[in-house]
């Protein structure tokens, strides 16, 4: 296998990540906010997976795939692939059982389902708006003036959920507010909200076909109260990745780099 460094870029709506992978072994990723330009996120997120190692930003990277909802911009990758093909692999090559993965991004979410060698049969997505998404919990965070991660911890602590029923981000917000303004407990609320995002979770994992080896990934995984009522929704337990979910697109897009980079090895070799 080659000893050049392959890399994965996920440019996605809110978050750039970018992953270096030497003979199947992560080096170094990163993770940064979404500039206005895929390219120019792109840039900071792998300077900062190179600063991290030590490495200069001239360092040799033989093959670049890009990934995301910015990947068509990115003039450095060699090649784009869709982000569902990217998080099915990057999660199969941590756990091999997998056989279903739901992604919760900023601006839509996927389930996609496996078969037992890692390949895409079937996938399901929600990016008709941003039910769903990471940018949703931002805009009900932002109503309840607190921050994501207090939105999770504080959601962990409600004994009851308060219900919110609108599908739509504009209408949820209005729901918030009228709860707030009767006084229900802020973790009340925070429930309410993760048990209707995992509502909807739930609903389009069933499109796909629920199989019982299920991981999530995208920033989203991190709120542990989303998981907690997805997992009661499904009625199953999902396997944990021993990563961070977020780069989980970046991991499978800098696999297949690697793939790319180990045929052009032995291609002058098979002539």
């Amino acid at each position: 296998m080659s000893e050049i460094l392959a890399c994965g870029l996920d440019i996605g709506s809110t978050t750039g990540k970018a992953l270096l992978i030497k003979s199947g072994e992560v080096i170094a990723y990163s993770v940064v906010p979404c500039t206005n330009r895929p390219e120019r996120t792109a840039d900071l997120a792998l300077r900062a997976a190179l600063k991290s190692t030590g490495m200069r930003e001239d360092a040799d990277i033989g093959y670049i795939v890009g990934t995301g909802y910015g990947r068509v911009r990115l003039s450095r990758a060699d090649e784009n692939v869709s982000e569902i093909t990217c998080h099915g692999k990057g999660a199969y090559h941590l756990r091999r059982e997998l056989r279903t993965v739901i992604d919760i991004g900023g601006q839509d979410c996927k389930v996609i389902r496996l078969n037992d060698k890692g390949k895409v049969v079937d996938f399901a997505m929600n990016d008709k708006c941003a039910a769903g998404t990471g940018r949703f919990f931002e805009a009900m965070a932002r109503v309840m003036e607190i921050d994501l991660e207090e939105l999770a911890v504080l959601s962990l602590k409600a004994e009851r959920a308060a219900v919110i029923t609108s599908q739509c981000s504009v209408f949820a917000e209005s729901e918030v507010i009228s709860l707030l303004s009767e006084g229900v407990p802020l973790e009340e609320i925070a429930a309410g909200i993760n048990e209707a995002v995992a509502s909807r979770l739930s609903s389009l994992t069933r499109k796909v076909g629920l199989n019982e080896e299920l991981a999530i990934t995208g920033g989203c995984a991190k709120n542990l109260g989303l998981i907690n009522a997805l997992e009661k929704k499904l009625g199953i337990k999902a396997i944990t990745l021993q990563t961070d979910p977020q780069i989980i697109g970046a991991l499978g897009a800098a696999l297949i780099a690697e793939e790319r980079l180990v045929n052009e090895v032995k291609e002058p070799d098979a002539g």
